[in-house]
Formats: structure tokens, C-alpha cells, sequence
């Protein structure tokens, strides 16, 4: 990744090279294509994803295009695409309700790009809340079925999320993690803060395993800056450590878990519960949570944050598995218990008609306030894993779930449990604030 500072005053851009296939489409027209697009972060902003004019359809583009000016990239001019499109076509959600996407001033490109942005020259930019741009996520040496779309703008990449999750030590018994923010929602999710944990616990005792994490959130967390950890041994026998770990940001603490570890030992006698039968990966619905390098599929399709979608049983099964993990064994658990916040709530409102997750933070104040797990085995999260969610209980404004975690044997690889508010937000409450609201 490259950084380019316009002035001591101005905000940094960041570009690097897109390792996907990128296409941005109007409707169904296919306008650009390429290998070799060009990823541009700038402050605070969602990234913005660059075409090589060679590889945009420039023939769509109408001729009365003007020019404007960026006090941070350069001169830039821009264009209208021929027509309208309607919201379902491109997959566009309008808050408005409106029926129709207009194509004016959807395309630009900077002309006269500022000093020190030479690279900018020559590359094609559209408006990603107006024409659909999109990542081909593929597996190298893959069949068609491991092929996923992932719209952008992306949260980033699996391997993103991999640095994140990979504290780094920062003193006695005290870690500390990167951080990479949504600028559209910056706010740390409680699973994440609990991988984390399993991974500082394992940094910790690295002869051991993790077998046990109880974690509990009570202050959201800014993902635009680092989470500390600390760790408190509580025991450290033969065969056991009890470890307390306390998240904290800005001097405040965030969350506040307690994790056992094990050198494990030999089967005495070995039981687990079975699953229930559900439909493989492929042949389940791609679900596309904005990271590239990690594979979702819900079987039957049962996800959605739509209040109108159907109703049905208080059960979600969902396939994950990562394209690349470093052979780090803490790592993966992490990443497992990673996943733990994410499907649990949509469980919960499955059997309700009128709500979902589209509602949360808006006119629905959701989110996770505790989760337990419990690993049985090793962990190989670049591996299809099944997270079956089922949602025991909602009511008096919580939820709660019981869910287990299956390879693609059948092999029972974790348990957890997931507590989580649900609740209202009142007549008297302040003005909500979707991004950073709970």
C-alpha cells in the first residue's frame, strides 16, 4: 500500500493495487472491467475503486461531461451515463423509496490530478451508491462454486481482518491490536473482541489451548483506533490456566473476559451431539459481509435483515471458511469465536414478522452484551465450518442463543452461547445516530 500526502494540512491518501477482477455495471450493463484496478482510501472516507480507461466501456459515457475541482486530489471531469436504472436492478437500496437511480455526474475522472498524485492519471472512478461496482472473489486453482461477488465498497480483505485479530505483545502481559474502521459504522464488534482474546490468551501459554472464553461488552469500542489487552493470571497449574482479560480504549475499559486453558490429555471416553441435516456450502446462498478472502453461505438463504422477509423457525446455519490462515492454531480459534456475534440476533428475529437487522441501530437498538464458547478441537478455520444458530429465547428486550460449530466431517468443533440486547429506542432518547448507536 501507498500513502500520498497532498500537504502537512490535507488528508493522506492510501492506494494499492486491487488483487481482484473488478466490474462496475449500470443496470444490466456491463461498463468496465479489469484486473487491474486501483483501491483508493482517502481519511475517513469509504475507499473508492479506480478502472484503467482502457478497461471502461467510455462509449456509455455521455459527451456533455464538466469539469470540477478537489482541493485534494485535482481537476477532475465528470459524466452521466446514458438513462436510468431502477433500485432492484442494481441491488440499490434507496432510503427514500425512490424508483429510479439517475446516472448524472456518475463517472469521473481526475484530468489534472494534484502534485505528487501522478498515478491517478488515466483511471476511471464511478459512484458506488449509483452503479453497482463489484469484486469476483475466486479461489486460485478453484471450480465455478468458490466464485463469490462481493459489492463494493468492501470492509477489506481476510487478511485484514487477520492482522487484526493478531495482537501484537506490548509489554508485560499486555497486547495490543491495529485497527481498519467502516467509516459507514466504526464501531468494534464484541466477537471481534473476543477472538482477540482467545489470541492473547494463546500468545500467553502458547503450549496450551484455549477450551474455555466468557466474555462481556459494556462499552462500545472506536474501530478507528486500538484496543489494548490485558492479562491477569489468575492460576497457572500442570494442566490448567485461568486467565482474566480486560479490554480497554482511551484509558476506559470495553469488555472484561475470563479464559481457560488446557494442555489437554487422552479421550476417557469421548461423546458429542450430532447435527442436525442441513445443505453443504454449495449448495447453500452466498452471503456477501463485505469482506473478500472469507466465504459465507446460508443455507436456505435464511439471513436477510429484511422486516418483510418470510418467516420461519428461529434457526440459522451458516459455512465459513477463510482462503488463507498462517499456521498459527491461537489464530484460528480467534477467528472462529470471531464469527460467534454475527448471525445470532437474525435467528432471534426469524420468527417475527415486521423487524430485522435493517432496523438496528435506527428505530431498533441491538446488540451483543455476552457470549461463551467452548472449544472441543483444533481449529481450521480456513476449513468449512457450520455455525448452527438457535435462538432459545427472546423477550424483556434480550435474546439468547445455543450454537455449536461443525466441520464438514460432522466433527463438533465449538459451543457458544451469545446474550443480546433487543430493545426500542425510546420517545425521550437523543437524536439516534446510525453509525455509532447501539
Amino acid at each position: 500500500m501507498t500513502s500520498d500526502v497532498a500537504s502537512d494540512n490535507e488528508p493522506a491518501l492510501t492506494h494499492e493495487s486491487c488483487r481482484y477482477l473488478a466490474r462496475a455495471w449500470w443496470g444490466e450493463t456491463l461498463v468496465a472491467e479489469s484486473a487491474s484496478a486501483v483501491r483508493v482510501q482517502e481519511a475517513a472516507d469509504v475507499p473508492v475503486l479506480y478502472f484503467p480507461r482502457a478497461d471502461v466501456r467510455t462509449d456509455l459515457l455521455l459527451e456533455e461531461g464538466h469539469t470540477t475541482v478537489c482541493p485534494v486530489k485535482g481537476e477532475a471531469r465528470l459524466w452521466t451515463l446514458e438513462g436510468k436504472t431502477t433500485a432492484g436492478s442494481t441491488d440499490w437500496h434507496d432510503p427514500a423509496g425512490a424508483s429510479a437511480v439517475d446516472g448524472q455526474d456518475a463517472v469521473w475522472e481526475f484530468t489534472q490530478p494534484r502534485s505528487g498524485l501522478d498515478w491517478l492519471g488515466g483511471l476511471i472512478a464511478f459512484d458506488h451508491d449509483r452503479v453497482r461496482v463489484e469484486l469476483m472473489d475466486t479461489v486460485p486453482g478453484g471450480a465455478d462454486g468458490d466464485i463469490t461477488i462481493k459489492r463494493f465498497p468492501t470492509w477489506g480483505d481476510a487478511a485484514d481482518l487477520i492482522d487484526i485479530m493478531n495482537v501484537r505483545p506490548a509489554g508485560d502481559r499486555r497486547y495490543v491490536s491495529t485497527a481498519l474502521a467502516d467509516p459507514r459504522r466504526p464501531v468494534v464488534e464484541g466477537s471481534q473482541m473476543l477472538g482477540q482474546a482467545v489470541v492473547a490468551a494463546g500468545r500467553h501459554a502458547p503450549d496450551r489451548r484455549v477450551v474455555s472464553a466468557h466474555m462481556v461488552f459494556y462499552r462500545a469500542a472506536d474501530a478507528r483506533e486500538p484496543l489494548e489487552f490485558e492479562i491477569d493470571e489468575l492460576s497457572a497449574g500442570r494442566s490448567f490456566s485461568t486467565l482474566a482479560v480486560h479490554v480497554s480504549q482511551g484509558g476506559k475499559r470495553r469488555a472484561s473476559g475470563t479464559l481457560l486453558l488446557d494442555v489437554t490429555a487422552p479421550d476417557v471416553v469421548r461423546h458429542s451431539a450430532p447435527p442436525e441435516a442441513c445443505a453443504g456450502p454449495y449448495d447453500s446462498e452466498p452471503c456477501d459481509m463485505s469482506v473478500t478472502g472469507r466465504d459465507i453461505r446460508m443455507v436456505d438463504a435464511a439471513y436477510t435483515d429484511d422486516p418483510a422477509a418470510p418467516v420461519g423457525p428461529p434457526v440459522i446455519d451458516a459455512w465459513v471458511r477463510f482462503r488463507d490462515v498462517p499456521d498459527d492454531p491461537h489464530l484460528h480459534a480467534g477467528l472462529l469465536a470471531q464469527f460467534t456475534g454475527h448471525v445470532s440476533i437474525a435467528a432471534a428475529l426469524r420468527p417475527h414478522d415486521g423487524v430485522g437487522q435493517r432496523q438496528a441501530h435506527r428505530t431498533l437498538s441491538m446488540g451483543i452484551n455476552a457470549i461463551g464458547i467452548s472449544f472441543h478441537s483444533v481449529v481450521h478455520a480456513d476449513h468449512w465450518l457450520r455455525y448452527h444458530h438457535l435462538s432459545t429465547f427472546a423477550g424483556d428486550g434480550m435474546t439468547h442463543s445455543e450454537c455449536r460449530v461443525y466441520d464438514e466431517t460432522k466433527t463438533l468443533i465449538a459451543s457458544f452461547t451469545v446474550d443480546a440486547m433487543l430493545r426500542g429506542f425510546t420517545q425521550n432518547s437523543h437524536a439516534v445516530d446510525g453509525r455509532i448507536s447501539l
